[in-house]
């Protein structure tokens, strides 16, 4: 707030480099301190006077009247003009009430030329930040300061006008006369935050402009198209620019901005703040611009582009922002050296890799090294910082933070004695901290956070840093801070930040000395004491309490006073912890009920003792609410209905709770939710049709409660969605086609535990991010689909960051999620990004493992047990490099284990048991590792350790069956022969005996007479044989009678 405070009084001023140097500093660190800032801003404007072009500051160099003590006659005719201009104006405040009489040249913002009476300058600005808070909708007293209405014509009169300010004013969606570009003799023009819309050609008419500001110009208005600048053309003929500042103007169109520019060779300052870029062009070969002094292209959206290599021909910056720009690549792409006058290096926020030893030696090379501000923080960086660090005797703030850097401190850091910020939180730096940073008595801010340094502090470290404001430590293994409870410090902080340093049990009394706090981070310091009631006190002027994951317990007070803080205006999710006051008491032993606390933005009580039900009017009383974590508590009831009074609220999470009742539909009175989590409780029901009404939704976990039915169609609406957590309800159907159509945003789907049932829809290998589907514990049958070997996410490994790394982000949200993951279920936090699974475990699924899966070289995780598959393990597995977990038990696969199988170094976690799978387990590589025979068991041909059997005595059995069978195989192959040689015989003799007979007729009488009498003869003896049986019955039978 300090650094918008300076800002807004460098607006103020009339000198352009101020107002530039101050929009530098407050984007170059969200760390830095009012005393760093102006010091930096002093010797900017100390460094290069002859910079400030004197036509843009109304200065000695013009002639200009606007006093009574200088006897200017006004020129009728103007006077005349300037009349006309003011009646086609709104001016609710009475601003322009000194316009009247005769001698216009006193009139509030018109400023004469002393010889000729002309008008030369009208500054109409409005500096008071009234009509500036209007416009965000903030409730300011009094009528408003802006000037609005129509923009006349009559400034045409002014012929000889020169400079024209007309920012900070509030014209409606005015659209920007066109007749602005034939005021010929105008070096100056200034319509930044003035609420016009659209940019005319006819600009590029002013052949005579030096300075033009347009940032922000059409805001409230920015978003309608007309206001967007789809071609930069026009820029091209103002051939005497030095200043231009198209800040937050859409750009996004006009591809060839950089050619454009690079036609102004007296162009000094550039400045494209948050202007929608997308195109950076790594080369550019005809560098123009050799007057560049300050560029500065931070917050854009430079897509798939790397850091260019003309920064290299850009020997004349001495201000470099690109910050926040998803600029990725090597950082050697720019030659470091060659930048010998640059002041301010900013890159902070992107993608950018390779060893940070080649930017500090580069910037380090130069003769007569200016450098004051380095700022590297949250890239890609790594390799170790030099010892050519030490040549930078001029720096004053050295921020590295958010980086992957894993070296010592030099010790010729040293001659950095002016530093007044070190930023080297949250990097992997090792070895002991240099003692010279405790000597650096400028030093307003020291962060240390997250490393791996080895040391103990005391308080007598700490003994020469009289000027310190913000201190960042944590502890570790080998890393300690000691200090006494009676230490009285040196300084008067206004931030303290200690983590993991066993600060406990009792609260250190010796922070009551410190009255300026407004941050106070004590976070898993082993502190048990009740909070005391100075601190409660000192709540008032606290922005950030942070007492989480200590002991702490006991109640919380109904009632405490924090820092108000309020804005009607929309706040940016992902920086929405610097607007507002955040309370963090999570994971301590906090009981009792739930306290009420109106100032209060951003409350995060999660993992303690509360009780009862949530109070039923928490909408109505914390209004200011953005963040709301009650999760892991033991809340009963139901949700309350006031919660939609909190308009602004962007998270919810009451998660793993006791309440009841049904899931509540009126989530569209809840716009700017981006985050909802209910999973843990006991609600019941459908899932309502309003939850995906919020449009900028991405995270909804409803999982572990009693929800039923199938899934409704409005969850198509969630267009925004990233996760979509429904596991362990009750919910039937299937998976609905549209899926793969409408949630294409969508990485992360989790349906475990439910009944659904049916195919897996090919559609759902639309979702080109997804990265984690878990569909296990269903009914689902049919085939695995071989397209789901096409997810493009689990392709390639990725250095995701849709969280950023800013700083206290994590106040604002952190992802939670519960899966299965080498066999055990685990709950992902802060590294859920970098897991990828599938597991479509315990379904219904059959037929075979699509060969297709091998694709997925990315793939972390991937569990096809207990379901119906068959056939054999894909033979190429093995190109699966990056797969940690297997698991294929209890299937009906066969066939032996693919040999690539033990080429996966990653591997730790395998399951193959319950097949029927055959032949020796691989002994090599990963295999050797698996020594549980029980990820094998269940396979009676399976042989080879871990098992029992033996792949030898397996092999002889093998050999004694083939031996069998092959003796089988022989006598089956004699019998074959004998039917088939019988059955070639009897053919033969019939077809031989057949034709016989037709050829000849006398064999043919014969031969049936011999058959005739052969006939005769058997069928007497069949009657005689058959007369004498029944003689011998008739005998048989007088006998017995």
């Amino acid at each position: 707030m300090g650094c918008f405070s300076l800002y807004q009084q460098a607006r103020k001023q009339k000198p352009i480099y101020l107002k530039l140097a101050i929009s530098i500093s407050i984007r170059l660190t969200e760390m830095a301190y009012w005393k760093v800032l102006v010091t930096l801003l002093v010797f900017i404007l100390q460094s290069f006077p002859i910079l400030v072009p004197v036509e843009a500051t109304k200065t000695a160099s013009l002639p200009l009247a606007n006093t009574t003590e200088v006897k200017v006659r006004c020129v009728k005719g103007e006077r005349k003009a300037l009349l006309r201009f003011k009646q086609s104006l709104t001016d609710p405040s009475d601003r322009l009430a000194s316009w009247i009489g005769k001698e216009c040249c006193t009139w509030e913002g018109v400023y004469c030329d002393i010889q000729t009476g002309y008008v030369i300058s009208l500054d109409l600005n409005d500096r008071s930040d009234n009509c500036y808070g209007k416009k965000w909708g903030d409730l300011i007293p009094g009528n408003s300061t802006c000037l609005g209405g129509k923009i006349s014509p009559a400034l045409l009169d002014l012929q000889h006008l020169e400079y024209l300010d007309l920012g900070g004013n509030d014209f409606q969606g005015l659209a920007t006369p066109n007749f602005l570009g034939s005021l010929e003799k105008l070096q100056y023009l200034n319509l930044s935050l003035s609420s016009l819309v659209g940019i005319p050609p006819s600009f590029g008419n002013l052949s005579n402009l030096r300075y033009l500001d347009l940032n922000q110009y059409s805001f409230p208005h920015h978003t309608a198209e007309s206001s967007w600048v789809k071609d930069l053309n026009w820029v091209s003929s103002l051939s005497s620019l030095k200043y231009v500042d198209l800040s937050f103007v859409d750009l996004s169109l006009a591809t060839n901005w950089l050619e454009a520019f690079n036609k102004l060779p007296s162009l000094v300052t550039l400045i494209l703040v948050n202007s929608s870029l997308h195109y950076l062009p790594y080369s550019f070969p005809n560098w123009n611009m050799t007057n560049l002094s300050h560029l500065d292209l931070s917050g854009n959206n430079f897509v798939d582009s790397v850091l260019p290599k003309w920064l290299s021909n850009a020997t004349t910056l001495e201000t470099l922002d690109i910050g926040i720009t998803n600029i990725e690549g090597p950082i050697s792409n720019v030659e470091w050296g060659k930048l010998c006058i640059l002041q301010v290096l900013y890159l902070s926020h992107n993608k950018i890799s390779g060893d940070i030893s080649q930017v500090v030696e580069g910037l380090s090379s130069c003769s007569n090294t200016t450098l004051l501000y380095l700022g590297l923080c949250d890239n890609q960086l790594t390799g170790q910082l030099p010892n050519s660090l030490g040549h930078l005797k001029k720096l004053r703030i050295f921020a590295i933070c958010f980086n992957p850097i894993s070296s010592t401190i030099p010790t010729t850091i040293e001659h950095l004695s002016g530093l007044e910020v070190l930023d080297l939180g949250h990097n992997q730096l090792k070895g002991a901290l240099p003692e010279s940073i405790f000597n650096f008595s400028e030093l307003t801010e020291l962060r240390l956070t997250t490393n791996a340094l080895e040391g103990n502090l005391s308080q007598n470290h700490f003994a020469r840093l009289h000027q310190l404001k913000k201190l960042s430590l944590s502890c570790g293994k080998s890393f300690a801070v000691n200090l006494t409870n009676d230490w009285v410090p040196p300084f008067s902080l206004i931030e303290i930040e200690l983590r993991s340093c066993s600060l406990g049990p009792n609260f250190p009394t010796w922070l009551e000395t410190q009255k300026q706090l407004e941050v106070v981070i004590l976070s898993s310091d082993s502190i048990s004491d009740p909070i005391p009631p100075w601190l409660w006190n000192l709540c008032s002027q606290l922005q950030y309490l942070d007492l989480s994951d200590n002991q702490i317990g006991g109640s919380l007070p109904r009632l405490v006073s924090f820092k108000s803080y309020y804005s009607s205006w929309t706040v940016d999710f992902y920086s929405s912890y610097k607007y507002g006051v955040v309370v963090d008491l999570s994971s301590n032993h906090f009981n009792g009920l739930l306290p009420l606390w109106p100032d209060v933005t951003h409350m995060n009580l999660a993992n303690n003792l509360f009780s009862g039900s949530i109070p039923i009017n928490i909408g109505h009383v914390m209004t200011k609410l953005q963040v709301l974590d009650l999760s892991g508590n033991a809340f009963t009831g139901s949700i309350p209905y006031s919660i939609t009074k909190v308009k602004k609220l962007l998270r919810l999470d009451i998660s793993d709770n006791h309440l009841s009742g049904k899931l509540p539909d009126w989530w569209y009175e809840l716009q700017q939710l981006h985050v909802i989590d209910l999973s843990g409780n006991n609600l019941s029901g459908g899932i309502p049709p309003s939850v995906c009404s919020p449009p900028s939704l991405f995270w909804l976990r409803l999982s572990r409660n009693n929800l039923f039915g199938e899934l409704p169609k409005s969850l198509r609406n969630c267009k925004s969605l990233l996760t979509l957590d429904i596991g362990e309800n009750k919910i039937n159907g299937t998976i609905p086609v549209w899926f793969g159509e409408s949630l294409l945003s969508l990485q992360k789907l989790r349906m475990t535990g439910n009944m659904i049932d049916g195919r897996i829809p090919p559609q759902l290998c639309q979702l080109s991010s997804l990265q984690i589907l878990d569909l296990s514990h269903n009914h689902l049958e049919g085939s695995i689909p071989s397209c789901l070997g096409s997810l493009r996410a689990f392709k390639s490994v990725k250095f995701y960051k849709w969280l950023p790394n800013y700083y206290r982000f994590s106040y604002v949200f952190t992802p939670k999620m519960e899966l299965v993951k080498k066999g055990t279920k685990m709950t992902y936090t802060f590294t859920l990004d970098q897991v990828n699974l599938i597991d479509l475990s315990c379904n219904s699924l059959h037929g075979e493992i699509p060969t297709e899966i091998i694709n997925l070289s990315a793939l972390g995780t991937l569990n096809l047990s207990w379901n119906q598959l068959s056939g054999r393990i894909p033979k190429d597995i093995g190109s699966m490099q990056l797969l940690e977990t297997l698991d294929l038990s209890s299937n009906h696969l066969s066939g032996s284990i693919p040999l690539s199988m033990s080429s996966i170094t990653s591997l730790s976690h395998l399951n193959l048991s319950h097949n029927n799978l055959s032949g020796p387990i691989p002994s090599t590589n990963q295999f050797g590792t698996f020594t549980d025979p029980s990820c094998f068991e269940g396979n009676p041909e399976l042989c080879g350790k871990p098992l029992l059997t033996d792949c030898s005595l397996a092999r002889e059995k093998e050999t004694e069956r083939k031996i069998e069978d092959d003796d089988d195989d022989d006598e089956q192959e004699i019998r074959q022969c004998f039917f088939v040689g019988a059955g070639v015989g009897f053919v033969v003799m019939f077809v031989a005996t057949f034709s016989s007979l037709m050829i000849d007729k006398s064999w043919r009488y014969c031969c049936f007479h011999f058959m005739e009498e052969v006939g005769e003869r058997v069928i007497s003896c069949c009657l005689g044989f058959i007369a004498c049986l029944n003689r011998i019955f008739t005998v048989r039978r007088n006998l017995f009678l």
